[in-house]
């Protein structure tokens, strides 16, 4: 049957804040959700077909059959749901998601598609229903559309959850502390009286705010071609090897300038007198792309904000805060991260 909101909507979105609020803006009461970390997905199922649209519009159904195949199976009537795609791994009892499984899964060859939908399965976590059936609850307060969500499905199981919500702050405090051991990134806040925005930033979100002090070790030249356009970060590991844990950029321009003969000094230099230039690391969104850089001595520490870690590298790029002259480059390390303790995924999700 014809749906009245299509897979292609562009879906709503949410604006940082540095806590979990207790009002929405402007007064109101608020629902709480984990905040997943995952692809964001729009799944549209006419009774007969899954189609599961990105946040940018594009199609991720190729990518995922064993998901189309599970969700077609599990729900009960033409819907249209939004979402997260996620891959967790792990044994059971000590689940938690992961990124990098989930990155993998975007990939030409439907023959790699398919063994990767059977090695690591995916999952998708709804938090909310725009349609059920020929009917559009996109004008409907986000606590209607919630109660039609979990009427919808009141006993969902692998691989489709619901997502767990509360009105108590102070239990959203919590989930942002212990479920980052899962693997999640923060807290969601939703106005209850709110409509389905789409494209719009109407929604909170709530993560975790870290520093840390790195190395720059290497640093690229701007897209413009003029001053530097990012900086590499590393750390010392436990055997006092460097290792590249991520980069900074950001910079203005008046900035990107100024560095390039601020770290002069540190560039290090061949035989000749020329610059060394290293290799970054390639992966399927940079494969044609220069990930080359210029080698800097190891000698100039920075404090950077993150957010989390994935494996031993920040999950997404730092963002500077201040150089730190009075800090030696050695003494920085990975012992200084702070490092979340384990939380099984399953505990999230029942």
């Amino acid at each position: 049957m014809p749906l009245p909101v299509d897979h292609t909507i562009e879906p709503m979105l949410a604006k940082a804040v540095s806590a979990v609020p207790a009002v929405a803006p402007g007064g109101g009461r608020l629902l709480y959700e984990p905040k997943w970390d995952g692809f964001r997905g729009v799944v549209a199922y006419d009774g007969e077909t899954v189609e599961i649209g990105s946040r940018g519009g594009k199609t991720l159904t190729r990518y995922f059959p064993e998901l189309v195949e599970g969700l077609a199976a599990a729900l009960p009537g033409p819907c249209v749901l939004d979402g997260e795609v996620v891959v967790p791994t792990g044994a059971a009892g000590a689940q938690r998601l992961d990124w990098e499984a989930l990155s993998q899964r975007i990939h030409p060859a439907a023959s790699r598609i398919a063994k990767l939908a059977t090695e690591t399965p995916a999952s998708f976590i709804a938090f909310d229903l725009l349609a059920d059936g020929d009917r559009s609850l996109i004008d409907e307060p986000f606590l209607e559309r919630r109660g039609a969500l979990e009427a919808l499905l009141p006993s969902p199981d692998a691989p489709l959850f619901v997502t767990r919500v509360t009105d108590d702050a102070a239990l959203a405090e919590r989930w942002l502390a212990e479920f980052e051991g899962a693997g999640l990134d923060g807290v969601v806040a939703k106005p209850v009286d709110g409509a389905y925005a789409p494209g719009k930033r109407s929604m909170l979100k709530i993560k975790h705010h870290r520093t840390a002090d790195v190395i720059a070790t290497g640093y690229r030249v701007h897209a413009s071609g003029h001053g530097v356009g990012s900086l590499l970060l590393s750390l010392y590991d436990e055997d006092g090897t460097l290792r590249q844990v991520g980069g900074v950029s950001a910079f203005t321009a008046q900035v990107r300038d100024a560095l390039i003969d601020e770290l002069a000094p540190l560039v290090a230099r061949d035989e000749d007198g020329e610059p060394v230039r290293g290799q970054g690391e390639r992966n399927r969104f940079s494969s044609s792309k220069d990930t080359s850089f210029v080698v800097l001595r190891p000698a100039r520490v920075l404090e950077v904000r993150y957010d989390q870690m994935e494996g031993d590298r920040f999950r997404h790029t730092a963002q500077f805060e201040r150089w730190r002259r009075d800090r030696d480059a050695r003494s920085c390390t990975f012992e200084q991260l702070d490092v979340p303790h384990a939380y099984d995924l399953g505990a999230v999700l029942t």
